[in-house]
């Protein structure tokens, strides 16, 4: 049996979060901030991204009426 390795995690620019989950740039934030949204991953000294893997988990995790679930 050949087991298939996991795809390497992509980081993704914010046109590309904000595009995948419908939210807004101000929405984004303020969810980053209360904790309902993965945090970023600084790509260098101007640019920050945000794990595929943990942009797919939330959107997994959506509740029926769009809120997400709190991680506490």
């Amino acid at each position: 049996m050949h087991i298939q390795p996991n795809p390497p995690d992509r980081i993704l620019r914010i046109k590309t979060v904000l595009a995948r989950t419908g939210l807004t740039r101000s929405t984004l934030y303020r969810k980053m901030e209360a904790g309902t949204f993965p945090k970023n991953t600084r790509i260098s000294t101007r640019c920050v991204g945000w794990r595929e893997s943990a942009i797919a988990e939330w959107l997994r995790n959506l509740t029926p009426d769009g809120t997400g679930n709190d991680p506490a």
